[in-house]
């Protein structure tokens, strides 16, 4: 396994952010559009009608967040490149001074003795290629691949942990079923030809990556544990964990799509969608996995109102006729479960099925951050007891024999929460809107105790 993954008796920490979610300045140094551009600027896809145009302005204050990243102590930062930034078109042309942001990006971190972890893919797919088609058609997994080799040729020499795709389930099915993503279509056809592109242009840019000399390709995935409320309940469940988990851990792992999946996914089983080859080059692609969790899945049947939290959004799987979600309390502001023992459980079952070193790169909770100190920040106790759960949830799952090697916390900074706008706050950290001024939060601290922990810290 390589080297470059962290491997010692202990858990690693690190933080992470998304382009879109903190850069803003989408216009500046030639960057070009990209779908989410697009699809905020529509009116009534985003709840407060924002957009990412300036998000935490960490284009601009790039050291001011380094230094935020250094001061929690952790190991780990994981960050998102912005395809349009680089290849403003999403083919040819490169913009240098999109590459050279992330020069300065990936050499500060290594001054301040932090890894970076590198995501190659969260969701800004350049406009031009959804012009062309988006996700549904073969192109753009070729393109990717084109992309992943270009940012690798400049940053693989200093970056060593790569993910491609970051949640590929919310780019397929909420992108292009549901439309609550960008590009905002509502095609369950279209989703399942992006579900596989996606996972093709995993493998496509991991086989560039791998020929490269890198030995530690991953891809992201938010995963989660499908419980069925009641014996009724159990083949909508069933569909759900196809549609969420299968999808994308059977080509991985089996490479293949199961008949289960195919059943609701028959464009899976269309020889002009997975050609000959297709799923070889997608399976056993991956060094490590990435592992998104926020909460459970409890999954019921009925004709009654949809009862589930944000994301919880039954057009989100096609096929899966009835489908309801039952949230238990407590929940956080974006109305899911808060539920430490589905991680634990996930991680467990995740790390037998494929058999790969796991890294947490997702858990974190927004809640509505309304306790005050008496310095004015923010005392949110309630995601210190989330994170702490969580934590612990992970150690349980090790001791079981799960190889997770690392904790990456959701997220440095409040930021752009995608259709949610500005109304929902994951960040360790507050970002005032009017002055972009950074104030950590209690949990900033707590973390940050956690990870500066002699017998935690993790030596990179």
């Amino acid at each position: 396994m390589s080297a470059h993954l962290p491997a010692g008796p202990a858990l690693a920490y690190g933080a992470a952010t998304a382009a879109y979610q903190v850069e803003g300045s989408t216009t500046a140094d030639g960057r070009g559009a990209s779908i989410w551009d697009t699809f905020s600027a529509r009116p009534g896809t985003i709840v407060d009608g924002s957009d990412g145009s300036v998000a935490c302005a960490s284009y601009e204050r790039l050291d001011e967040d380094l230094d935020l990243v250094a001061g929690l102590g952790v190991g780990h930062y994981r960050f998102s490149l912005a395809w349009p930034r680089i290849q403003p078109t999403g083919a040819g042309q490169v913009e240098a001074r999109g590459l050279a942001y992330y020069d300065r990006l990936v050499d500060g971190l290594l001054a301040r003795g932090v890894a970076p972890m590198a995501t190659l893919y969260h969701w800004d797919l350049p406009q031009p290629l959804e012009d062309a088609g988006g996700w549904p058609v073969r192109g753009t997994a070729e393109r990717f691949a084109d992309y992943a080799s270009i940012v690798h040729d400049h940053l693989g020499d200093r970056v060593k942990v790569w993910a491609t795709l970051n949640e590929p389930w919310c780019s397929a099915y909420l992108g292009y079923a549901a439309g609550k993503h960008a590009p905002g279509r509502r095609d369950p056809a279209a989703a399942h030809r992006a579900a596989h592109h996606l996972m093709l242009g995993h493998g496509l840019a991991a086989s560039r990556l791998h020929e490269a000399g890198s030995d530690a390709v991953g891809v992201v995935l938010n995963l989660a544990p499908v419980w069925p409320e009641r014996p009724e309940a159990e083949g909508a469940a069933h569909g759900v964990d196809a549609i969420l988990n299968r999808v994308w851990l059977g080509p991985l792992v089996d490479g293949s799509y199961d008949s289960a999946l195919l059943a609701l996914a028959p464009e899976l089983g269309d020889p002009e969608v997975v050609r000959d080859g297709d799923l070889e080059v997608v399976h056993g692609s991956a060094d490590w996995l990435g592992v998104n969790y926020y909460t459970p899945m409890r999954v019921d049947v009925g004709d009654d109102t949809e009862t589930g939290g944000v994301g919880q959004d039954t057009s989100a799987y096609p096929g899966v006729d009835g489908l309801r979600f039952r949230p238990r309390p407590p929940v956080t502001a974006m109305g899911w479960e808060v539920e430490p023992r589905g991680l634990e459980e996930l991680l467990v079952d995740v790390a037998a099925r494929t058999g790969l070193p796991l890294v947490v790169t997702e858990n974190g909770a927004a809640y509505a951050d309304d306790v005050r100190a008496e310095d004015g920040s923010v005392a949110d106790d309630d995601r210190v007891t989330y994170l702490r759960g969580h934590i612990e949830a992970v150690e349980r799952a090790r001791t079981a024999g799960a190889d997770v090697r690392a904790y990456i916390a959701w997220t440095l900074l409040d930021n752009f929460e995608w259709a949610e706008g500005y109304t929902k706050t994951f960040g360790l950290v507050e970002v005032d809107k009017t002055d972009q001024t950074r104030t950590p939060k209690a949990s900033y601290h707590w973390f940050a105790q956690l990870a500066h922990a002699d017998f935690l810290r993790i030596k990179v």
